[in-house]
């Protein structure tokens, strides 16, 4: 079940000195949920702990519910919003950019994969994607529903004849084949250079992940439904790229899944999705401390939803560039409230 429009959950925390600190996570469908455990579990708990240490408050909360065996789903966007937030606080009071705060420094452009194409016929995808390639854009991802009557081999080979053989061509199978389809397919597209496959199968399966990354010769990529180390630790060596997604993972999760890659030597490249634009701009920073080569654009949401922020970065000639401005840089502005409606206080 989808909404039919975009949805967030926004998040302001504010300590005694009247520093402020914005996050966001996912309210797609039920946004009273993630809200619900902001105010009654969270934030009083909150209140207690030293928001100066971002990771001591994410450990603290987390271990909140463990002992009842809840690690993940809404409980953990919800703490992963609070994350952001409780993080942007904390670079904001001490003059920095989120970026610094995590070890990074200054200002510099992180990579940008032009993310989904939206036309109707392969012949205007096609057009599309030229169009992107013309303005420095040299690298794509493509969903397994965009094609003309299932036929991602056509898709794929009409795109690589036209954008050349140098243009970076991904598709993300939104978690809809089993292990044999997932290898016949890769088997008809390796004559088209595959970048990388995306969400072969279902996320929890993962016997089913392993043997497809056992199995194929294109990068396998996971991770965007991914909420901790927790979750990359159980799936250690079967992905070559991994996806964080910021919205799920907050910056702590972020980081530390990061460290995870380095050490395992697998590549890192966020994944992005609907949001107002908070959480994409802390996976940005985030993702300049981790030096991440390139970061997904959804161009369709990004720049359109950018417009509510004050200090979003400008994604340009294939690149996002982020400046040093303290924190993750971005808060809502005046039209943006003029979307939101005020949950709680």
């Amino acid at each position: 079940v989808y909404p039919t429009t975009d949805r967030s959950v926004v998040i302001r925390v504010t300590d005694t000195q009247g520093a402020v600190g914005w996050g966001e996570t996912y309210g797609l469908v039920a946004p009273g949920i993630v809200a619900a455990l902001v105010d009654e579990l969270f934030a009083p708990c909150l209140k207690s702990l030293p928001v100066q240490q971002p990771e001591t408050v994410w450990d603290a909360l987390y271990d909140l519910q463990r002992v009842r065996g809840y690690w993940g789903g809404y409980l953990a966007d919800a703490l992963a919003g609070l994350d952001i937030a409780v993080w942007d606080l904390h670079a904001r009071s001490q003059g920095m950019s989120l970026q610094t705060a995590l070890g990074g420094s200054g200002a510099h452009e992180v990579g940008a994969y032009v993310s989904g194409l939206t036309g109707a016929t392969t012949e205007a995808r096609i057009e599309q994607a030229q169009e992107w390639q013309a303005k420095g854009f040299n690298d794509l991802k493509i969903p397994v529903s965009a094609t003309t009557n299932g036929d991602v081999r056509g898709e794929f080979a009409a795109l690589r004849d036209a954008l050349g053989d140098d243009h970076r061509i991904a598709l993300d199978l939104h978690w809809t084949l089993s292990v044999d389809d997932t290898l016949a397919m890769e088997k008809e597209l390796l004559p088209y250079d595959p970048w990388f496959l995306e969400a072969p199968t279902k996320p929890e399966d993962i016997d089913s992940q392993r043997a497809i990354g056992s199995g194929l010769q294109t990068p396998l990529a996971l991770g965007e439904e991914w909420r901790t180390e927790w979750d990359y630790k159980a799936r250690r060596g079967i992905c070559d790229i991994v996806q964080p997604e910021m919205g799920h993972t907050g910056v702590t999760q972020f980081m530390r899944i990061a460290k995870l890659t380095r050490e395992s030597e697998v590549q890192l490249i966020p994944h992005a999705t609907i949001g107002l634009g908070i959480f994409m701009a802390a996976s940005l920073r985030a993702s300049l401390a981790a030096d991440v080569e390139t970061h997904e654009y959804q161009h369709t949401i990004y720049d359109r939803n950018c417009a509510l922020l004050e200090g979003a970065a400008a994604c340009e000639a294939g690149r996002f560039i982020v400046p040093d401005t303290p924190g993750h840089g971005v808060s809502p502005n005046a039209d943006a409230f003029r979307y939101l409606t005020k949950i709680n206080e």
